[in-house]
Order: C-alpha cells, then structure tokens, then sequence
C-alpha cells in the first residue's frame, strides 16, 4: 500500500469479466486484492493476506461458501459482479451478517434480445436453415422446409381449444417465468413482435397486466413457448420437469436464459429426442461446460455456450453497479441492487 493511498481494499478471488474489461474503473476507486496472482493455497492466501477485508468481489465461477466465509472474519460485503448469486452461500451471509448484492439491471437488456433471438430461431429454423444451405442440400434437396409448425392454443373458456395454425412468431402465447427485471425485458420485446404475453412469478403482481399462472405447469398449458428468466434457488431447481413439459405438448417450446438447473436436464433432452416438445432454445446448462451430446444432432434445439449476456456494455453497466455498491457500502448508504436474504 502507498503512503496516503487512502482507497479501500476488496477481495477478488479470480477476476471477474467485469474487472478483467474495465479494470482501470475500479483501480480508480479501490486498491485490490488479487488472491489469483499469489502461489499460495487460496486458504492460507486468506488467512494471511485477507482476514481484515470487508469486502469481497466474485462472479458466477466462484463458489462463497460456508469455508471461505469462516476465513474471512472481517467480511461484511459480497458483490457479485452477475445478475445470479447461486453460488454464494446466502443462508450462511445471512447468519454472520454479511450483505450480498447483484449486478442489478446490468444484464437485462441483452439477456432480453438474446432470449428472443432464441426463441425466433427455434420457431423459424433460423440455426438449421443455416446448416442446410452449407451442406449443400439447398442445390442437391431443394427449399428448406417451412418454419415451425405449431398448435395455435386458446384459452379453455372459448369452444375452440386449437387449430393447426401460423407459422409466424407473432401471434404466439409466450409464458415467461419469472418476472423480474430480464423477464420483464423478454415482456417488452414480446408485444413489439404481437405476441401474447403469460408469466408465472413468486407472487402476481397487482401492477402486470399480462395473465398470471401460479404453478408452471399451467402456464406451460396454456403457453406456445416458455422462457425462463428466474433466479436458480433452492425453490426453482428443476422446476421444469417431466409434468412441465409434457404439459408444454409436442409442438411447445422452452427457452433458458436463467441457469441449466432449473430444468431436469436428462428429461429434458429425452423429451426432445422423443420429439415430445417442439424445441429449445438453450444457453445454460446444467454441468457447464458440459453439454449432452444427443442434443448436437437435434435441428430443433439451438445452443450457445452461457452468452445470452456477453456484450462489453452489459460487462460494463456491471462493473459500475458493482462498484456503486462497494461506494455505498464504504460510505455507510444503502446499497443499490441487494439481494433479500430469507
């Protein structure tokens, strides 16, 4: 430490995107500790070199738990640099006191274009499309086969249940679970495209307009296509399982920007290749980096490897939120994205 270098000190354990993109924003503010660049275990790392740090920096590859709390004492603030804190052991931050934040509205926007990109792609084939045109079948098979052929649902109150029916996007039933700040995003660019809008969440909410489905699996039923946006608790984990999907049919699709534990991933992918659902659209999974191989040869499935929010805007806006957090947290003010610990 300099003399009159009066910046605080945080912990980073491995570098977060954020820091690695725009570490000058917070070299500015805060003088770091690096744990990655030291030889040493990272426990005697802590215990030797972090032990009075109040604050601690992560990202989504790093896991807090119980262990590495007991070795920080003086630990008082996690901030995490991404919208999920699944990895961090909140019930023991929780016990000992210790806030933990989140990246806020950081990555909404983009997760929010990329789960429609998805979802167009399942629906028009846009990935397959691709494919077939550079293998040459265009030439030697003739035009690609149409899009998507999809039940058009209604709602039970009305005689008519289904029609074999458009090909288009629009028009579709979407239900988004979890109605937070990317599903509301998702909401938005929904109705731009003339879709209808469903959502299941926690609690209604008095202020949505859009119908409400307390259990998935009704929404499911009455949904064309589902996104999931949630957060990966306790609660939510695989909560898109063999009920959900079958209640989702043969021509429904399911979009995951959240994390790959809220599905049954094995039931998943054995619905798929049974053709039991229409479609996925999957950035996440479940043992990433792993992804299950049925899925490569599927050309109703659509993958990418955990990008959904990976634009230098969206690694900046975190880095700013993280970095307001640990000033309000050093000034004593209320922190600006919290997570509510139960």
């Amino acid at each position: 430490m300099a003399i009159g270098d009066h910046r605080p000190q945080i912990l980073m354990i491995r570098p977060p995107t954020a820091f690695t993109l725009f570490p000058s924003l917070f070299h500015q503010k805060f003088r770091i500790l690096k744990a990655w660049e030291s030889e040493l275990p990272l426990d005697q790392f802590l215990t030797t070199n972090a032990h009075l740090v109040q604050a601690l920096v992560t990202n989504d590859n790093t896991v807090i738990n119980a262990e590495t709390l007991r070795l920080l004492p003086a630990l008082r603030l996690v901030a995490a640099t991404t919208a999920g804190v699944d990895n961090i052991d909140l019930a023991e931050c929780r016990r000992l006191g210790i806030a933990v934040t989140n990246n806020g509205s950081a990555y909404a926007e983009d997760a929010a274009d990329f789960a429609i990109g998805l979802l167009i792609d399942v629906f028009r084939r846009v990935s397959a499309s691709d494919r077939y045109l550079r293998k040459g079948f265009w030439k030697g098979k003739g035009d690609y086969p149409l899009g998507f052929k999809c039940i058009v649902r209604y709602p039970r109150s009305q005689k008519v249940t289904s029609r074999i029916g458009k090909f288009q996007f629009g028009g579709k039933r979407i239900g988004i679970v979890g109605f937070g700040k990317i599903g509301s995003e998702v909401a938005k660019r929904l109705e731009a495209f003339g879709c209808n809008v469903l959502y299941n969440s926690r609690n209604e909410m008095p202020s949505i307009s859009y119908p409400f489905y307390s259990t998935i699996r009704d929404l499911a039923e009455n949904s064309d296509a589902i996104v999931l946006c949630c957060s990966l608790t306790t609660e939510t984990r695989q909560i898109v399982g063999k009920e959900v999907l079958s209640a989702l049919g043969k021509n429904g699709v399911i979009v995951n920007v959240g994390r790959g534990a809220l599905i049954d991933e094995k039931e998943l992918v054995r619905c798929l290749v049974a053709r039991e659902i229409g479609g996925a659209g999957l950035d996440v999974f479940e043992n990433e980096p792993n992804v299950p191989e049925e899925l490569f040869a599927l050309d109703n499935v659509v993958l990418s490897p955990h990008v959904s929010a990976y634009t230098p805007e969206s690694f900046e806006a975190a880095a700013e939120f993280a970095i307001a957090n640990l000033e309000a947290f050093f000034s004593n003010k209320p922190l600006l994205s919290p997570i509510t610990i139960d």
